[in-house]
Formats: C-alpha cells, structure tokens, sequence
C-alpha cells in the first residue's frame, strides 16, 4: 500500500504520456513509439514546475517496467526456429557486433565519450537498438539521461537506415529475385526491429518477393536479439571487476542481471510451447505487452532528462553512433562476400 500511496501519481502521469505515444508509433513506425515516449516526456518534464509527487512513480516505470519489458521479450523467441535457420547468418552477427563494440571502446577513449553511453550506443547499434539498451542499462548503472542519449543516437541511424538502405542495396547489386542477401544485411546491419521490418517490407513490395526478405531479416534480428545474454553478463563481470580495482566493494551476484534469467526462461517456455503444437499466436499479446511496456519506460527516461543538456552533448555520441553504423555496415557486407551469400 506504501508504493502504491507514493507512486500511482508518477506511474499514471507514464501511462498518460505512453498511451498516445504508443498509436503514434504504430502510425509511424520508422520513428516508433519509445522514441515519441523520450521525446514527450522531455517536453513534459519541462513544463513541470514541482516533479517531487511525481519522481517515485517515475523512478519506478523506467527502471523496473524497462526489465519487465525485457523479460516478455522473451515470449517472442523460438530459440529452435532461430538457431535452424539463423545459424547461417550467425558468423556476420558474430563479427558486426564484435565491430561495434570495438569502435565504441576506441571512440570512448580517443574521444573521451562518457563510458556509459560509448557502451550503450555500442551495444544497441550491434544487437538490438532499443531493447538491448534497456537489458543493459541497469547492468552498468546507467542513468535516464544516459538512456536518453544513446536512444537518440540510434533512433537517428535506424531512421536512415530503413530509409536509405533498400536504395543502397539496387545500387550494391543485390539480387531483385531473391531477397535472401538483402534480408541478412538488413537484419545485421539495421539495429532497431521496426527499421529492420520497414526496410526488408520496402524491398520486398519493390521487388514482388511476398515476405521473402522480412522473413529472412526479421529470423536474423531475433538471432541478434539472442546476443543480449552474453552481452549483460559480460559487464556484469567487467563491472564487479572494476569497482574492485577501485577498493569499491560490489559483489557480481547483486548485480546479477537476473531479469536475463527470466527473460531466458521466457524463451524457453515459448520454445517448449510451440514444439509440443502450441500456436505462436497465443504469446502475441505478451510481446505486443514488451513493445508497450518499452515506451512506457522511455516516457519515464524521458521525464528525467534534461533536453538541453542532450543538445548541448549530443555531438560526440552522434559521431560515435555514425562509426558504429558505418563500421557494422562494411562488415556485415563484407562478410556476405567472404562466405559466398552475396
């Protein structure tokens, strides 16, 4: 009763930004909602001379509600499914996520980019965009206006992307009857689920291939999306690791990303469901849920930012973003010369 005395006010003040920003998403979604949700709530958060009887509720959605809407993201992966028909473009994940975390490393130091946005820009360029920036957000302790500026740096990318690429794939010569190469690229080298189904749906409908290249770039992104649980654990570690050097005392079982545990566990249920004749459809609402519950996340990101502080720091992040994108780029296409897909 005493959370929910000290935070209906924030929560409900998140719903009201979220539930509007959510259509437009829908309406829109090349922008998508999570970024109308920062983007609202920054606005808001301006206009709002007192925050105090708000800032429990709004605590609350952005960091819990964002691991909640990664462990229902779960329920949209058939780990069977992905792994038969992702392992072929397994080796080009492998590489352009491997790509981007470097690039995002050595632009950390050579531009001296705040640690935690140089890994979260890095990490959402590669895996997942928005997704894998909430799974990794509260692993590192990043703060909203962290999660604020990495989100942006790749709304911006994933918005070129899904427009420009289907032009840049006629002009690299990938085949116009068979979208196979086409639907590996943009499942690797586009980082958000929306841009990646925008683009593939374009080329697609350019060419007549039915959904030949959605299926195949969509299978890839899920297959990306798989990478968040390494990933997580991994910093977990280097986190421990460090604070340690530093004489600080923090143990990696609390801060275990145990919500990757359920988010795991999800998959498996939906794996497990599906196999024994269970229709894929009946676990729709639970990812349309996740979807939901993500900008409803960001609408509280959004509250805690600063607007023009982002502007004013923007230009490092944006021109580390830009060599994440052109770095996984050249290596997804690269790679799809080597083993002969392109």
């Amino acid at each position: 009763m005493n959370f929910i005395t000290k935070s209906w006010k924030g929560i409900l003040l998140c719903l009201v930004i979220a539930v509007p920003c959510w259509f437009l998403g829908q309406t829109f979604p090349i922008i998508g909602g999570p970024v109308f949700g920062i983007l609202a709530g920054m606005i808001i958060t301006l206009l709002l001379k007192d925050k105090s009887m708000f800032q429990d509720g709004i605590t609350f959605v952005s960091k819990k509600v964002l691991q909640y809407a990664v462990i229902l993201l779960g329920f949209g992966l058939n780990l069977s499914v992905i792994l038969e028909t992702g392992k072929q473009s397994l080796p080009i994940i492998v590489t352009t996520i491997s790509t981007s975390l470097i690039i995002a490393y050595l632009l950390h130091k050579a531009m001296h980019v705040p640690g935690n946005i140089s890994t979260l820009v890095g990490v959402g360029s590669s895996i997942c965009g928005g997704s894998a920036i909430a799974a990794t957000a509260p692993v590192i302790d990043a703060d909203d206006e962290e999660v604020a500026q990495a989100i942006s740096v790749i709304f911006f990318f994933n918005m070129l992307a899904a427009l420009f690429f289907p032009s840049l794939g006629a002009l690299l010569g990938f085949s116009t009857k068979n979208g196979e190469a086409f639907g590996i690229f943009a499942g690797t080298a586009i980082n958000d689920t929306s841009s990646v189904t925008a683009a593939a749906s374009t080329w697609d409908s350019l060419y007549a291939l039915g959904s030949a290249t959605l299926d195949k770039a969509v299978t890839v992104k899920l297959t990306r999306t798989l990478a968040i649980i390494p990933i997580t654990l991994v910093l977990a570690f280097i986190r421990t690791r460090s604070s340690k050097a530093e004489g600080k005392k923090v143990e990696f079982k609390k801060i275990f990303p145990m919500f990757i545990l359920y988010f795991v566990l999800a998959s498996v249920i939906t794996t497990i469901a599906t196999s024994a004749g269970v229709s894929a459809d009946v676990f729709t609402p639970l990812k349309t849920l996740s979807k939901f519950f993500i900008v409803l996340a960001m609408s509280a990101v959004g509250l805690n930012t600063n607007i023009i502080k982002l502007i004013k720091t923007g230009g490092k992040p944006l021109a580390l973003g830009f060599c994440c994108w052109i770095g996984i780029t050249i290596t997804s296409l690269s790679m799809q010369h080597v083993l002969g897909i392109w």
